[in-house]
């Protein structure tokens, strides 16, 4: 894992932990899961909205410890809206 990623664990559907990591290239964030520590990566093309979300908080934290900058915050924002129209976006945790 380097420095410009983020990595979280959380449940499959399939009622698994797996690790996932989100890492940003360009503008665009692309993410990965794994079963184990010493397993691949496997990249995931649609990332559900809880991953999404997870990322946001994420970038939020990280915005107010000067690791990122605001605009990466807006651009997760964005992407979001455009994919999940419905989603309820948190502010401020």
């Amino acid at each position: 894992m380097s420095k410009s990623a983020i990595t979280w664990k959380r449940l499959s559907p399939e009622g698994d932990k797996v690790e996932v990591e989100a890492r940003r290239a360009g503008d665009q964030w692309r993410f990965a899961v794994r079963a184990r520590r010493y397993e691949t990566w496997q990249a995931v093309a649609s990332p559900p909205l809880e991953d999404w979300l997870t990322l946001l908080d994420a970038i939020r934290r990280r915005i107010d410890r000067g690791f990122l900058h605001p605009d990466d915050l807006s651009r997760v924002e964005q992407v979001i809206r455009e994919r999940f129209p419905d989603a309820e976006l948190r502010h401020g945790q």
